[in-house]
C-alpha cells in the first residue's frame, strides 16, 4: 500500500474555476486576485489582504514594511520550516531565537522578556503545525515594550486562539497565511499577508508589484520592489478554496480525530498536544513524537530514524518535522549555534515526525500507518 505524505483536495469546482480564468484574457492582475482578497480579509476579520506569491514573499514584505532593518532584532522561534527566520536575515537584521513550550512546540511567552535588548523590533512567533501560539500574551509583551508583533499564521489558516481567528488583528499587527499544496487550502504556490494597517497595506501591496504607486502606473516606480505578486490562475484557485473551506477544515478534523483513536493503543507515541486556549484547531499537519523517553539524544535520534526508515520501507510518507533552525548548517557557520542552545527545540527535532495527512486518508490507511509504527517501535 502506498499512503502519501498530503494530497490537496481540488473537486470540479476548482477545475472550472480555473480555466474560466485560462479561457479568458486576463491572467494576471484581474477580478479574480481582489476577489480572492477580499474572502480572506473577510474570513479572518482584517481589514486588508495582500496576495503574494508565497508565505515566504509576505513575511519579507511585513518585516521591510515595518521598518526592520540592519542592526535590529527580531525574537522568534527556532522550531519552524526555516523561512519564518530568513526573512528576518533578507533585511540584515538579526533573528533572536528563544526556545518552545514542550507541549505545544510554540515559542515560550515565559522566556521572550529576557530575549529583549535596546536593539529589539519585533517579535514573530509561528503557529506550529496550525496550533496558534500563545499570542494574546506575547502580544501584551509586544504592546509594553513597544514592539511589532508579525504572526506567521503560514500553517493556521481557520485556527481559532480564545474564540478569535489567527492572524485577526486582536493580537497581530500583521500576519501572514501560505498555500502550499500541503496546507489547508491550495493556491499551488502563494501567500496572503494581512492586516488593519492602510500604511502598512500599501506598503506591501506597492513593494510586491515592483515598488510601483497606488495608481497602478505600469512604468512608475515610487520604492524598491519585488515581483512578488500572485496570478490570476492561483487566486482563481484560491477563490474556489475559500468557498469550502469549512468542508476542508471538517475533513481535516475527522481524520486528526481518526489517528487520535488509533494512535492511542500504540506505546511509545506521543500525540499532538492542542492547548485548552485554542478553541479551533485547523490541521496543517499531524505530527507524533517517538523515543521521548529515551535516555540520550543519540537514542532518541536513532529511534525516530528506525521509524521513518520502517514508513519509508512501507510505502508510507513521512518527513522530520522540523530540523531545528539554529542547527541548519548556514546557522552555526554563520552565528556559531550548536547543539545544547536550545535543548527543548532540538528534543522536538530529534523525536518528531509527520505521518500522511490528508482530506482523503481512509481508516484503512490510518491502520496500516498505526501498525508499521507499532511493529517499528516494538523492534525498538
Amino acid at each position: 500500500m502506498q499512503v502519501h505524505l498530503s494530497r490537496p483536495d481540488i473537486t470540479d469546482l476548482e477545475i472550472r474555476t480555473v480555466e474560466d480564468v485560462i479561457r479568458s484574457p486576463i491572467l494576471a492582475l484581474g477580478p479574480k486576485l481582489a476577489e480572492f482578497e477580499q474572502a480572506i480579509a473577510d474570513y479572518v476579520g482584517r481589514k486588508h489582504a495582500i496576495a503574494v506569491n508565497s508565505g515566504t514573499s509576505g513575511l519579507h514584505l511585513l518585516v521591510r514594511a515595518f521598518g526592520i532593518g540592519e542592526g535590529d532584532e527580531v525574537i522568534t522561534t527556532p522550531f519552524s520550516f526555516i523561512a519564518s527566520s530568513n526573512c528576518i536575515l533578507y533585511e540584515r537584521a538579526k533573528p533572536v531565537f528563544v526556545d518552545i513550550e514542550p507541549d505545544t512546540a510554540n515559542i515560550d511567552p515565559n522566556l521572550i522578556e529576557d530575549a529583549i535588548t535596546p536593539r529589539t523590533k519585533a517579535i514573530l512567533p509561528v503557529d506550529a503545525f496550525g496550533q496558534p501560539a500563545r499570542l494574546d500574551v506575547i502580544r501584551e509583551i509586544a504592546d509594553r515594550y513597544g514592539l511589532v508583533m508579525i504572526e506567521d499564521s503560514c500553517e493556521s489558516l481557520g485556527s481559532e486562539y480564545k474564540g478569535i481567528k489567527a492572524g485577526n488583528g486582536a493580537f497581530s499587527h500583521g500576519a501572514v497565511f501560505a498555500f502550499y499544496p500541503n496546507k489547508q487550502i491550495t493556491t499551488g504556490e502563494g501567500g496572503m499577508i494581512v492586516t488593519d494597517d492602510d500604511r502598512i497595506a500599501r506598503l506591501c501591496r506597492s513593494m510586491s508589484n515592483q515598488g510601483r504607486g497606488e495608481a497602478g502606473v505600469w512604468l512608475s516606480h515610487e520604492r524598491l520592489g519585488y515581483n512578488y505578486r500572485m496570478d490570476e490562475l492561483s487566486a482563481a484557485l484560491g477563490v474556489a478554496q475559500m468557498s469550502r473551506i469549512e468542508e476542508i477544515i471538517a475533513k481535516r478534523e475527522r481524520v486528526a480525530a481518526m489517528y487520535a483513536e488509533r494512535l492511542a493503543r500504540v506505546p511509545g507515541v506521543r500525540l499532538p498536544y492542542v492547548a485548552p486556549e485554542v478553541t479551533r484547531m485547523s490541521w496543517f499537519v499531524y505530527v507524533i513524537r517517538v523515543g521521548v523517553d529515551e535516555p540520550t539524544p543519540e537514542r532518541q535520534s536513532v529511534v525516530r530514524d528506525h521509524v521513518m526508515r520502517r514508513f519509508q520501507e512501507a510505502g508510507i510518507g513521512c518527513r522530520p518535522y522540523f530540523t531545528p533552525i539554529h542547527l541548519q548548517p548556514f546557522y552555526r557557520a554563520e552565528f556559531g549555534f550548536k547543539e545544547g542552545d536550545f535543548p527543548v527545540t532540538e528534543l522536538a527535532g530529534r523525536t518528531s515526525i509527520a505521518i500522511p495527512f490528508h482530506n482523503h486518508l481512509t481508516a484503512e490507511e490510518i491502520d496500516y500507518v498505526a501498525c508499521v509504527l507499532e511493529r517499528a517501535l516494538e523492534e525498538m
